[in-house]
């Protein structure tokens, strides 16, 4: 059927816009298309990732349980090379860092505490870095102790981080910033915290009172 010539005129705007638009339009389609692509790609990769991250946490969980710290540490080194990106790397870090701490492997403990608070999220690095100030207390490597509870923590790690200065301070017979410690410690802490007898007894047994 031929065009009448209101249908021809429409026809020959159209081509006119294509002419000088059509190569611009398609190729904004063509982003469009692969921006949507992309998207949808990554967000199957996320979750794929996360089921494997799941897997292999489960595996870690295990061995930890069979106190294997050998298999639990090399399931946290796949974790951490494979799926660093993901929620469970901080977490599977700091379970393998208890159970080498476990298996007197303190070497290794130290390493996934390390690697959780470069690597985690605020939460994550706040508990590593107060667990590795711990270990490295036991080591009597005091300066180093108090160095890593340095820096910006979330605000609900403010009494564990004072209390764990107060520790540090104290085994150096450091008792006057010792008790300012667990004084700060008791003020930070929740009412309702059970820890606060304990802090309560520290602060004490330095020579200072609530």
């Amino acid at each position: 059927m031929a065009y009448d010539l209101e249908e021809q005129e429409q026809l020959a705007s159209l081509k006119a816009w294509w002419d000088k638009y059509g190569n611009a339009a398609t190729w904004v389609l063509i982003a469009a298309l692969a921006s949507y692509s992309g998207y949808t790609y990554w967000k199957f990769r996320d979750r794929d990732h996360a089921n494997q991250a799941s897997v292999l946490y489960g595996e870690l969980q295990a061995a930890v349980e069979a106190k294997d710290n050998a298999k639990a540490l090399r399931a946290a080194s796949d974790m951490e090379s494979k799926f660093g990106g993901t929620a469970y790397a901080p977490m599977a870090a700091l379970v393998a860092a208890k159970s080498a701490f476990d298996a007197n492997d303190l070497k290794s403990a130290k390493a996934q505490l390390q690697w959780a608070a470069d690597n985690g999220a605020a939460e994550f690095k706040a508990i590593a870095k107060i667990r590795l100030a711990g270990v490295l207390l036991d080591e009597k490597a005091y300066p180093d102790a108090l160095k890593t509870l340095e820096g910006d923590l979330p605000a609900q790690f403010a009494s564990a981080v004072a209390d764990r200065k107060g520790d540090i301070l104290a085994a150096q017979n450091k008792l006057v910033e010792a008790r300012a410690a667990y004084k700060a410690a008791l003020d930070a802490a929740d009412k309702k915290n059970p820890g606060r007898q304990l802090i309560q007894m520290k602060l004490e047994a330095v020579g200072g009172a609530a």
